[in-house]
């Protein structure tokens, strides 16, 4: 590119300088007339010439690589190069030592790779130099053997032009599922975890600094902690550090694990900062029930075009018995959702407000599955001040985590999986649901309370001789009858 660009400001000078020189020559007015119109001729000549030199000059600032990121999870390394443009490049790999070759047509790098955290990786070090004076060689120094996928990103939201480079480990580095042993015929209730966002894609900016992929990995760890105390449960999470996994993959892992509910945490935002409150929502085959629903569905689903890259087999069926089975899957798996989201949400509205006070449903990617009951949980709104603050809090994240798992355990004690040790101790009898009494806190109500441990209303206030003229108060003790 440089040879090039040298050769249009040769041109540009010579022109210039033919150009005065010309029009000091013929004083006649013929001759006069003649130099005008070479002159008009060669001013044309010249504007080609200027404006293939800005073309040249443009593509050259165009290719920049201005920033690297590196994010690592249990599978691959991931780098992403902020590109000023699209660029062209190719790939070759060299043995003895092991190296990952890539060149980057026409395109410089601003910056270094210093700052990366190589620990942990197949990478030993990155070297970078220009190769035919106008390309850019990028060579990857690995320790083992990996296999890779490169592809580009189209610009999306704040993001420009992205080359990504990942790297995946070999099969055997790779960490195996820990499997409990259980008696013969009976398992634990199995529940994935999965933390919203992460790594290249931080979801929604917080209110006074921060992004939504920290505060949902907080409260999904403190909620597969819960889920992993309690015997006759295990929990899976999705994701367990600060990388991204896109959303069909994301329920891929739920299923490998045999999951019995997927729970998808999150903590988003919303462009009016007066929106608040937390909400559940369960997939919609028919449309958002709300234009926050559908706005936080189009969000949400966005978000694989920013990390940029699966169910019942039906491959042996004909068309009409597939539709048959899907329906009847959905069907029975989307009314279990409503039903744990309807627990979950009524334990969240004890320590936060609720947005809406019932279960929303909306076309969130994620909760695409017909045969595992999902849900997908939104905390708050970190674009709210108040709960910006209080989501950010590691005590709101802890109380979060226990109000979800409450709901979630209150509606597999009652409906357990027929294969499972809690459907065993249902069935025998020896299954405590629910405690003998209850201090209430600020922001219960009894027909909360009555839902948080599946009992009636006329149950309760039987039990605690109350009338519906009685009024409660936090810090009174309610008995809770068996």
């Amino acid at each position: 590119m440089s040879q090039r660009t040298g050769t249009v400001r040769r041109v540009f000078h010579a022109l210039t300088r033919h150009l005065f020189t010309s029009q000091q020559v013929d004083s006649t007015s013929a001759a006069a007339s003649l130099g005008r119109r070479r002159f008009v001729r060669q001013l044309g000549i010249l504007a080609v010439g200027i404006s293939v030199l800005k073309v040249q000059i443009a593509e050259a600032v165009d290719r920049l690589i201005k920033n690297v990121r590196l994010w690592r999870s249990p599978d691959k390394t991931r780098l992403v190069f902020d590109v000023t443009n699209s660029v062209e490049h190719k790939k070759f790999h060299l043995s003895n030592p092991s190296r990952l070759v890539i060149d980057i047509n026409d395109a410089k790098l601003s910056g270094s790779f210093s700052g990366l955290e190589l620990k942990n990786t197949p990478i030993s070090k990155i070297r970078h130099g220009a190769r035919n004076k106008k390309d850019l060689r990028i060579v990857f120094d690995l320790t083992e053997k990996v296999s890779d996928e490169i592809f580009l990103l189209k610009p999306y939201g704040t993001y420009g032009h992205r080359l990504v480079i990942d790297l995946f480990d070999d099969e055997s580095r790779q960490p195996k599922p820990v499997v409990k042993k259980q008696p013969a015929g009976l398992r634990d209730i199995v529940i994935a975890i999965d933390a919203g966002h992460g790594g290249e894609d931080p979801g929604a900016i917080a209110y006074g600094g921060g992004y939504e992929k920290h505060v949902t990995l907080a409260i999904a760890k403190d909620l597969a902690a819960l889920i992993n105390r309690e015997k006759g449960f295990k929990a899976v999470l999705v994701r367990t550090g600060d990388y991204y996994i896109d959303l069909r993959r994301r329920t891929k892992i739920a299923r490998d694990n045999n999951a019995d509910l997927f729970i998808s945490i999150h903590a988003d935002g919303f462009k009016d900062r007066r929106a608040k409150g937390a909400s559940v929502f369960a997939i919609s085959h028919k449309g958002a029930t709300s234009e926050t629903a559908r706005w936080l569905a189009q969000k949400e689903n966005a978000a694989d075009q920013i990390g940029g890259e699966d169910g019942i087999s039906l491959d042996d069926k004909d068309d009409v018995l597939a539709g048959v089975l899907l329906d009847l899957s959905m069907t029975s798996t989307l009314s279990s959702s409503l039903e744990v989201g309807s627990k979950v949400l009524t334990n969240m509205g004890i320590i936060n407000r609720l947005h809406k006070k019932h279960v929303e449903q909306a076309g969130f990617m994620v909760l695409k599955s017909p045969d595992i009951p999902s849900i997908l949980v939104e905390t708050g709104f970190l674009t709210n001040p108040e709960e910006s603050r209080k989501l950010k809090s590691r005590s709101h994240q802890q109380a979060m985590a226990k109000a979800i798992f409450s709901g979630t355990k209150t509606w597999f004690y009652k409906k357990p999986p027929p294969d499972t040790l809690v459907a065993k101790w249902k069935q025998d009898g020896t299954l405590t649901t629910r405690p003998s009494k209850y201090v209430i806190k600020a922001g219960d109500t009894l027909s909360a309370i009555a839902d948080q441990f599946d009992i009636s209303m006329t149950a309760l206030k039987q039990a605690n001789r109350l009338s519906s003229a009685n009024r409660i108060r936090v810090g009174q003790v309610l008995v809770i009858p068996n």
